[in-house]
């Protein structure tokens, strides 16, 4: 464990890591996915079509600046996200 500060106190990316890894030692692959669940619900209920519709085509835009061998264009990635966003 390095302390970074001056009063031997742990670094808030310390501490974030640390906590990860607890958490990660005592919970499994059920618990991220039900807590994955929720964030999904809460997101959905405070956010309209139109949030959807920009993280698609922020998605089609990374993806189309990965080196992807062009499988997919940044229109059709976020006509895509908007459409699975609209039916749900």
């Amino acid at each position: 464990m390095a302390n970074n500060n001056r009063n031997d106190k742990m670094s808030r990316e310390e501490a974030g890591r640390m906590g990860g890894e607890a958490t990660a030692k005592n919970h499994d692959k059920e618990f991220y996915q039900e807590i994955g669940e929720k964030g999904g619900e809460a997101t959905s209920k405070n956010h309209g079509k139109e949030f959807y519709q920009e993280i698609g085509e922020k998605g089609g835009e990374a993806r189309s600046n990965s080196n992807n061998d062009g499988k997919m264009s940044r229109e059709e990635a976020g006509r895509k996200g908007g459409q699975a966003s609209s039916r749900s």
